[in-house]
């Protein structure tokens, strides 16, 4: 369920290096082309790789907790901003991607809790060892792009290239992130807003 760094971690990267280990819970997150202002995204970035080239990984608890304080949650903060046009807070549209998760789950992965922002979208899922992370990622945005922009009539790029993940290391960050989650709507009091976790689905 946690991060083993005794056991294989298969790394690839996209600009971003992304780790994968099957029967491991992953906190992913992926946005909109619109979701973000570039300069300031581009000054965030610059200070995150200067950091990341100081500090190798496997980090310790601790350089986790002040990388995600650092540049993580600046980030967040930002989204939280609804910049951009938001198309998520239609609700046909995150109907879309709330089946398009549903459909592969206990399948490919299992769903832990995920949560479907106006600009962008948080998903905790334990990972299968026989399909990759960077996979699973690709098979669902593509698929929900296309079917966005048919609904919405538009072609053209919907979300940002790329994805953020963190492999969860221990119960107390599970908790956290779970916690996250959960409170992640009541920023911009949005309710339950397509909040889903184990025990309940979201509502219709």
């Amino acid at each position: 369920m946690f991060l083993d760094e005794n056991r294989d971690i298969q790394k690839h990267r996209d600009r971003l290096p992304h780790w994968h280990q099957g029967g491991t819970l992953v906190f992913l997150t992926w946005r909109l082309t619109d979701s973000l202002p570039k300069a300031a995204v581009a000054r965030i970035l610059e200070l995150r790789e200067a950091w990341r080239e100081q500090n190798p990984k496997p980090w310790s608890d601790s350089q986790a907790a002040e990388y995600n304080r650092r540049f993580i949650l600046p980030l967040e903060d930002k989204l939280d901003d609804s910049h951009g046009y938001c198309v998520l807070r239609q609700q046909e549209v995150r109907r879309i991607v709330c089946d398009a998760l549903h459909y592969f789950y206990q399948d490919r992965y299992e769903l832990d809790a995920y949560v479907v922002m106006p600009n962008h979208v948080h998903i905790l899922l334990l990972l299968n060892d026989q399909f990759p992370l960077k996979d699973v990622v690709h098979s669902l945005k593509s698929y929900t792009a296309k079917e966005i922009n048919k609904l919405l009539g538009q072609g053209g790029k919907l979300w940002q290239r790329g994805y953020w993940d963190r492999l969860i290391r221990s119960e107390k960050q599970l908790n956290w992130t779970r916690s996250y989650i959960a409170k992640n709507p009541e920023k911009l009091k949005l309710g339950d807003y397509s909040l889903w976790h184990k025990e309940r689905r979201p509502p219709a």
